[in-house]
């Protein structure tokens, strides 16, 4: 239940994380104004607190696992609403900084 719970906030970090940089970046980039910059930053601010719930106390273990999943996360939220189409490069270095998620967080420890 640890490590669903775990998967579960990291997904809903990288949601608020990602999600509020391209709202920031639709607002600057884009010109759609001061209200999407302004709503990219509470989502951001809202990523910093879901990250101190993961339920390991090591703050450099969990945002350096996290590096991982915003890795992954931003391509697939590329796919999702920018139409973006990522070739074999993307996608093995995604899985690669995955795998580097797994080890971090979930290998066994004495």
């Amino acid at each position: 239940m640890t490590v669903l719970r775990s998967v579960l906030l990291f997904v809903l970090a990288a949601v608020a994380e990602i999600g509020g940089a391209w709202l920031v970046w639709q607002g600057v980039r884009e010109n759609r104004g001061l209200l999407w910059i302004g709503l990219g930053v509470l989502a951001l601010g809202g990523y910093g607190f879901v990250a101190t719930f993961q339920p390991d106390p090591n703050f450099g273990r969990v945002l350096a696992a996290y590096g991982g999943v915003f890795v992954a996360g931003s391509l697939l939220w590329g796919v999702l609403v920018d139409g973006f189409r990522p070739d074999r490069w993307d996608l093995l270095g995604a899985g690669v900084c995955l795998l580097g998620v797994a080890l971090i967080m979930y290998a066994p420890r004495s």
